[in-house]
């Protein structure tokens, strides 16, 4: 199959409207072509006047690891364009810097997650866009958590850098089709295009949405396989809470743990309060230690989450509601758990960061209430998933 930018490359066509015009990139290391050319160089070597680049969190190198870990700008060291960072000094691209192209080329692999910020950024820059007369290309990727939709819907007053707009945790979106959902929803005038993919079949094993024949590159530091961008959308829950998600170890964001828990226990009564919701996965009780980090230095028992090999049913998985599991039964095991950590997170100072990754309140208070059960849980999101499921069904490009 092709990716956005490899039919760009590969058809001069495509890149006809480029021709006599300033054009920006937006990448990051996971930004490149099949045979792993990073998008910048293919793009220079196919004569696209590229004069300015820019970079999400982590930056375009990737090279910062943690939340709230800011980017400067630089100068490229190859080519000698302006870098602009938008998660540093700003998260939005400046006046200045909009000045600097007449097309911007976005070329970012994500991971299929409301709070994964690429999709946040994307929105930033077509607002932009729109109000500087810009025009927009998404070179369009696979989601790699395939279609699948689940989580509560993000409510009205928690917009933020990770909570773009009313949608679920697990959207079942390219970013290109989310780009064409943004315009319309938020009512932009701006001039859009997406370069599709050519092949891409997210229903279809063994990929389920990334196909196997392409090299996975994490997008970003702790990003570093497809189990991990499939069991996302329930471990970044993590980041509110004292768990450890893993960050310190070679496997962050497919695990959860502690000094002060047992795994295994946990587990047994997370299959006790809800079978169904484990279905589609394979929990390992495990021990670790974070090298940096949360618990750094500390010896955790911990629950790795297998969403792969034989064990793995795609339709089945649900990443959200199981993570929402192991925090209820770690409530009901330990009543008095300081569970929910209490944080600056993705620069809202003034709530819960629980509640900031969930955009509501709903998920806590659904743990925190020692009478709710996983059935009260499915009442306040199903309809969540299956109103998204409609509104996003005319925005779907593939």
């Amino acid at each position: 199959m092709n990716f956005g930018i490899d039919r760009l490359l590969a058809d001069p066509q495509l890149r006809r409207p480029l021709e006599g015009k300033r054009v920006a990139l937006l990448a990051h290391p996971a930004s490149v072509t099949a045979d792993l050319t990073h998008s910048l160089d293919g793009l220079m070597a196919a004569g696209v006047n590229i004069t300015s680049v820019f970079g999400p969190q982590h930056g375009v190198r990737g090279d910062l690891q943690d939340n709230m870990m800011e980017s400067p700008d630089f100068t490229d060291s190859s080519y000698g364009m302006p870098v602009f960072s938008l998660y540093g000094e700003v998260r939005r691209p400046t006046d200045a810097s909009m000045t600097t192209f007449d097309i911007m080329l976005v070329d970012l692999q994500d991971v299929g997650c409301r709070i994964y910020t690429f999709l946040t950024t994307l929105l930033y820059v077509l607002e932009a866009a729109a109000a500087h007369g810009k025009s927009v290309w998404v070179l369009d990727r696979p989601n790699p958590a395939g279609r699948p939709v689940e989580g509560l819907t993000l409510r009205p007053s928690w917009e933020s850098f990770v909570g773009a707009g009313p949608m679920p945790m697990r959207h079942g979106m390219t970013l290109g089709e989310m780009g064409h959902w943004f315009i319309a929803h938020y009512k932009l005038d701006v001039d859009y295009r997406v370069i599709t993919m050519d092949g891409w079949n997210p229903e279809e094993a063994p990929g389920f949405g990334w196909p196997p024949e392409r090299v996975w590159i994490n997008p970003s530091p702790n990003a570093a396989n497809v189990n991990m961008a499939r069991a996302y959308a329930g471990t970044v829950m993590l980041e509110g809470t004292t768990l450890s998600e893993g960050r310190g170890t070679t496997r962050p964001l497919e695990l959860f743990g502690a000094p002060d828990i047992d795994a295994k226990v946990v587990i047994g009564e997370m299959g006790r309060l809800a079978p169904e919701w484990l279905e589609g996965v394979i929990l390992r009780d495990m021990w670790f230690q974070p090298t940096f980090h949360k618990h750094v230095g500390q010896l955790c028992s911990g629950v790795f989450l297998h969403a792969e090999g034989p064990g793995y049913l795609h339709a089945a998985f649900q990443p959200w509601r199981l993570q929402a599991l192991g925090f209820k039964a770690i409530r009901r095991l330990y009543p008095d758990y300081a569970l929910w950590r209490d944080f600056p997170y993705e620069y809202e100072f003034d709530k819960l960061a629980i509640d900031v990754i969930n955009g509501g309140t709903g998920l806590r208070e659904w743990v925190d209430e020692a009478a709710a059960m996983p059935a009260d849980l499915d009442s306040l999101t199903l309809p969540d998933e299956a109103a998204w499921i409609e509104t996003r069904q005319s925005f779907l490009l593939y």
